[in-house]
């Protein structure tokens, strides 16, 4: 049986999702067209032999319209006669990009496959795809949840409020997530990963949302972010305690992931990171929304025959605090196996582009650390999530 192998993976640095960010004055094809040449570069291969490029982005309106992967890849000078789509799987479309790639890799549609991911949330503002007074849901969606669905800041503190999460414990987290990717970029431990970016103000090779001061204290002193009085009248059970310290920024970033067989691989020189072991995809329920890693992560454990203790490394998407700490108290995961170099509240979150940049990060720590298995997973809107889990070869 066919198998399914990641060979390269590259991401450039995450930067602030508005006007005056490290990255706001590239353009989106740009910035992904400038990660697929590293990633191509790195891997050796003559990029002929790419059979697809799938990438992963969520506002695809204005300069990400128009089928973005596409133009990245013309923009990085390689073969016109190689193809390119982008898909939408919310905040995990480029984790799903993996996904669709690795099973065409093991189904023998596919030899050697690209997964990628851009959002340029500076220059394409987040539902820029929806305009005013536009309704993306219809009216059977209104009729089936008569009481309306709430935006993911009110899901959060839903969850917050199921679990018992209390602020504390959120800002405590999120705290530890600036502190630990400030610590890996002090230790250098993303160096292998990351494609600094040119840009007009010089080379951008740090992720710009981390704050290594960062404490709980500080935290402490936010205001809730999403408080609202129709809402806290229809949830009275809400503290109302996430911010924007414990949830993910706005950011501008892109990634890349190279895959092929094992055969394929070999027969190109090509050193695998890890193999793609098992994958799943689940929908939960869109009220709460970003609960799906829950049984996202019960299914693909389920389906790779492993169990929790199997595993060494965790990327559980840093959306909200509360979504990890709730995911951490139905799993009974170990904490110190989880996000070991912070997550999006610290490196930040640019919607398309996190899928492959987790995952990016995920196999160079795998390597690094010498883990066995590792598990990623994503919640997305709408009540979805993907979840992987990633083997180690040697």
């Amino acid at each position: 049986m066919r198998d399914a192998v990641i060979v390269e993976a590259v991401r450039t640095p995450v930067g602030k999702g508005k006007p005056g960010g490290a990255l706001s004055g590239v353009h989106p094809v740009e910035l992904l067209s400038h990660t697929l040449q590293a990633l191509i570069g790195r891997s050796g291969i003559d990029p002929a032999l790419v059979d697809d490029v799938i990438g992963g982005c969520v506002d695809q309106v204005a300069e990400q319209a128009m089928n973005t992967t596409r133009y990245a890849w013309l923009a990085a000078g390689f073969p016109d006669s190689v193809p390119a789509t982008t898909v939408d799987r919310q905040c995990g479309s480029s984790q799903q990009a993996v996904h669709f790639a690795a099973q065409g890799v093991i189904a023998g549609a596919y030899d050697v496959v690209v997964a990628c991911g851009i959002e340029s949330m500076s220059r394409v503002p987040m539902w820029s795809n929806v305009p005013p007074g536009a309704d993306p849901f219809g009216a059977s969606v209104a009729a089936r949840y008569p009481g309306g669905l709430v935006p993911q800041g009110v899901s959060a503190e839903l969850i917050a409020a199921k679990w018992s999460i209390s602020r504390e414990a959120m800002d405590v987290f999120s705290a530890d997530s600036h502190a630990k990717a400030a610590q890996a970029h002090a230790d250098g431990l993303f160096e292998a990963e990351l494609a600094p970016v040119p840009t007009s103000n010089g080379l951008v090779s740090m992720d710009e949302s981390v704050r290594p001061g960062t404490t709980p204290e500080v935290l402490a002193g936010l205001r809730p972010s999403f408080a609202d009085p129709g809402f806290a009248e229809r949830f009275p059970q809400i503290t109302w305690s996430v911010t924007a310290g414990n949830s993910s920024p706005i950011n501008d970033g892109a990634s890349a992931v190279l895959i092929t067989s094992s055969e394929t691989a070999a027969r190109l020189g090509l050193r695998p990171l890890a193999r793609l072991h098992s994958f799943a995809v689940t929908g939960s329920d869109p009220l709460l929304m970003l609960t799906g890693v829950l049984p996202a992560t019960e299914k693909v454990l389920r389906r790779s025959g492993l169990g929790l203790a199997d595993i060494d490394l965790f990327e559980v998407n840093e959306a909200f605090a509360s979504v990890v700490l709730a995911w951490l108290q139905e799993t009974g995961a170990d904490p110190a196996k989880v996000n070991v170099n912070g997550g999006a509240i610290a490196l930040g979150h640019p919607l398309g582009a996190s899928g492959t940049r987790l995952m990016t990060t995920l196999v160079h720590t795998m390597r690094r650390r010498g883990a066995r298995y590792a598990l990623q997973t994503m919640c997305e809107a709408g009540g979805l999530a993907n979840a992987t889990v990633l083997e180690a070869l040697d």
